[in-house]
This record gives structure tokens, sequence and C-alpha cells, in this order.
């Protein structure tokens, strides 16, 4: 029997992501590792987050959306691009833009927060509202597409935006060559993808976590199932996790790297946001502390010495926000 490669299958290979990783250069933040005894007494094993708070435009998303950009032709470009976002990807899509000096619009859901609006509107992105799922953005983004004729840049379902969000697994192999497992969250899958085949080309000992909120489990059913299912609902403060179904080409790299997928209750994401605030001096979104979440409930457990890594994907929170959700705490 023949073992089809990646390449052959149409998964991001290292040569995909060292690509990225190039054309990164100079651009995106290559943010730390940073040691957090907190966790590390509490499991056992040397514990380091990877601060994408710290990234531009406040979370990983820049990554993607800057690879994305740089492969369009001059003339994709200054018809301008169009991107469906809970409010993360939108923020990288309009940085992006502004950095390559084209106009954008993103698609934002009628509940989006104040800091992820304001975020894009600041840098220069014209802002249209629909509805309040993953399917209701991207449906209002083909319209645009359509009808005025940008490019529609993916969040999630797209090659290039999985090789430019894996550059921070090449980070994290580089930094932690002996790592024995990685934390990452999972929403529509771009991270977890590009982070996973990362990490299992780079460092195959490696275990990888993907770590998703109880509330939408949408890449808990689709590996039950075999296939990407769509939930008919999701709810959780993780609002940057809320996908209703896993990409299609990020659940194909699922498979075959990352070894298991935990579920978060909601009610641990606040006290993990107030653990990295009082220990770490990190401000997180409930996103992006999932991860942390995961290790302070005992959800992943290191299985042998080595270091674990937890990916804090972003920090897009305004304050009111913050401090509402801190009072919980």
């Amino acid at each position: 029997m023949t073992t089809l490669s990646a390449s052959e299958i149409g998964l991001v290979t290292l040569d995909d992501l060292e690509s990225a990783a190039r054309g990164l250069e100079g651009v995106v933040v290559r943010t730390p590792l940073l040691a957090f005894d907190a966790i590390s007494e509490r499991i056992g094993v040397p514990t380091y987050v990877k601060p994408e708070m710290l990234q531009r435009g406040g979370a990983f998303k820049f990554r993607g959306a800057f690879t994305y950009l740089s492969r369009l032709s001059d003339e994709e470009r200054l018809k301008g691009v169009i991107a469906p976002s809970s409010g993360n990807h939108a923020q990288a899509v309009a940085l992006a833009a502004k950095l390559f000096g084209v106009p954008a619009t993103v698609v934002m859901p009628t509940t989006v927060t104040p800091a992820k609006r304001q975020g894009a509107e600041r840098l220069g992105a014209r802002i249209v509202l629909a509805g309040t799922t993953t399917s209701d953005r991207f449906e209002k983004a083909l319209e645009l597409a359509r009808t005025e004729g940008g490019t529609l840049v993916p969040p999630y379902d797209d090659p290039a935006i999985i090789a430019g969000q894996g550059t921070l697994g090449l980070e994290i192999a580089a930094d932690a060559p002996h790592v024995g497992t990685v934390v990452v969250q999972v929403g529509g899958g771009g991270l977890s993808a590009g982070v996973a085949t990362a990490i299992k080309l780079r460092a195959p000992s490696a275990r990888v976590v993907a770590v998703e909120p109880a509330g939408a489990p949408k890449l808990t059913r689709a590996r039950a199932a075999g296939h990407p299912v769509r939930l008919a609902k999701t709810k959780s403060i993780a609002d940057g996790l809320m996908a209703v179904e896993v990409g299609k080409l990020p659940f194909a790299h699922h498979e075959r790297y990352i070894d298991e997928v935990v579920t978060v209750d909601d009610s641990a994401l606040v006290p993990a946001m107030r653990l990295l605030l009082d220990r770490m001096k990190l401000v997180t979104e409930p996103s992006g502390a999932i991860t942390i979440a995961a290790l302070m409930e005992g959800l992943v457990r290191p299985t042998d010495a080595r270091p674990v890594v937890a990916v804090l994907s972003g920090g897009n929170i305004e304050w009111d926000g913050l401090q509402e959700l801190l009072a919980r705490a």
C-alpha cells in the first residue's frame, strides 16, 4: 500500500511553512516563549506560553492575513479585499491591507465586541454587520465579493492562511526543540492546523492537543464523524472560537497531526484570564486563555518531563469587558 505525501493530498508542507516564514520576516512580531511558573508548579513540568496578544493586531491572525495578501496580484489587491470575521481576522486583514495600501471591508457579527470593531475601524476598514454565525458572515462576504469585485480573504480554510498561522509553530519548535506537549486553541481550524503541522514536521515526538469551548465542539464532533460537521448552534464567551464547523482543509491537517482534542467549560476561562493577568501581567481574551484553562482543569496533562507550551492566541478585549469578566472571578 502506497502512503501519499502531504503535498500529494494537498496538505501544507514544511516548504510552505518556511516560505511563509520568510515572507513574514521583518513584518510580524516574533513573539517569545515566556516561562509560566504558576502552571509549571501545578503540572510538574516546565510550562511556557506563546503570547500572541503581543502580535501586531493583538492576535495571531496577522500572520495568515499578511501571507494571503502577499500572494495576491497587484490587480487583485487594487480591487480591495473582503474578510468575514468575528473580530481578530478582521483586524488582521485591515492591518495587512493598510500595509499594502489597498481598501478592506470586514463583515462582522452584530454581536461583535467594541474592542474588535473599533480595532478594525482604527485600521481603516469599512465595517459591515451580518448575523451572528460564521455562515452569516461568510455568505455576506461572498455577496459583497460578487457585487463589488473584491477578493475574499478566508479566515481559516486556505493553504496560505494555514501556512501563515503555522509560522507560530515553527517558532515554538525553534525556541523549544525538546517540547513535549503543545496546547493550541481551535476555532475554524487554521491556527491549530498550522501549528500542529509545524510541530509534527519540526518536533515529531511532541504531542499536540487542540482545545475548544464545550459550547462549540466542532472539532470533537468532526473527529467522531470522520468529517466536518456543522453545529446547529454555538455558545461561549470565547467568541473567537465559535465557528459552527471546522474547515475542510484544516480538518485534513487535524486528522494527520493532532493527537487529542479536549473541550473546556466557560466557567474555567475567566480564572485562567485572571491567573495570566495576576501572575504574567498578560491580558488575554477568553479565546486566548482557553489553553491555560485546559491545563488548570487537568484536561491536558504532560506525558513525560519535557516542557509544555500553551498558545495564547490573542488579547483583543476592551477594558469594560475585561473588568466585567474578571469580576466573575
